[in-house]
C-alpha cells in the first residue's frame, strides 16, 4: 500500500471507535495514527503477487502446525501508540486476539510481512517498525523489496535484541527463525515483473 496524505475532515482529531465506525462505512483503506485518519493508495500487481505468494505458502505450511494467516484486510491495534495498520501479513501462533471482541482487528501477531514500496520504505522501516516492537506478542519482521530480489529479516533473539539478515539475490533461500519456514527467492519472485512501477 502506499501512503499518502490524510483524508481531508472537518475534524483534526478522532477517537479510536470514530476511525473504527468511519471505516466500516469506507469504500478505501484507512490507517490511524494516535488521532489522525490516513489515506492508504492502492498497490501495483507485483506488490499483490509477492503479499499473495508468501501468504500462500505460510498457509500450507503452517495451517495444521496451529497458526493463522492473515492477509491486508485485517487491522492490527498496537495500543502503546494508539495506531491502527494494515500489515501486508500477518502470522498469528494459536487463536487471534481480538480488541473488544471485534473481529476485524487483531493484537497478537507473531509475524509481521511487509512488501516495500517507494513510498511506505522509510515508514515501514522506521516508525512502523518502531511501533510494531511495542506488541509482546511480535518476534519477526520481514520486509520484501517489489523491485529485486532482496529481503530484510528482522528477529527478535533471546535477549531481546532485533538481528538483521538480508537476503539478495534469487538463490537465496528466506528461512524464518519463529516458525519452521523455508521459501526460495526465486520461488517468491517468479511472477514479479521488474520493469513494472513502483507504488
Amino acid at each position: 500500500m502506499s501512503l499518502t496524505t490524510p483524508i481531508p475532515t472537518e475534524k483534526s482529531y478522532y477517537t479510536p471507535e470514530e476511525y473504527l465506525e468511519l471505516e466500516k462505512q469506507s469504500e478505501n483503506k484507512n490507517e490511524y495514527l494516535n488521532g489522525k485518519i490516513i489515506s492508504m493508495s492502492g498497490g501495483t500487481t507485483n506488490h499483490n503477487k509477492l503479499a499473495l505468494k508468501i501468504a500462500a505458502k505460510l498457509l500450507a505450511i503452517l495451517e495444521d502446525q496451529g497458526y493463522e494467516i492473515y492477509i491486508g484486510d485485517v487491522k492490527l491495534w498496537i495500543e502503546a501508540y494508539n495506531r491502527y495498520t494494515y500489515p501486508d501479513v500477518m502470522v498469528v501462533e494459536g487463536k487471534a486476539s481480538y480488541q473488544d471482541k471485534n473481529q476485524t482487528v487483531i493484537t497478537n501477531p507473531l509475524i509481521i510481512i511487509e512488501v516495500l514500496s517507494k513510498s511506505t520504505s522509510n515508514y515501514d522501516q522506521g516508525d512502523k517498525f518502531d511501533v510494531y516492537r511495542t506488541i509482546p506478542s511480535f518476534q519477526e519482521y520481514v520486509l520484501i523489496s517489489q523491485t529485486e530480489y532482496y529481503i530484510k529479516q528482522f528477529m527478535k533473539n533471546e535477549q531481546g535484541k532485533w538481528v538483521l539478515t538480508d537476503y539478495r539475490g534469487e538463490s537465496e533461500m528466506l528461512k524464518l527463525e519463529s516458525v519452521d519456514f523455508e521459501m526460495s527467492l526465486q520461488q517468491l519472485y517468479q511472477y514479479v515483473d521488474f520493469s513494472e512501477g513502483e507504488d
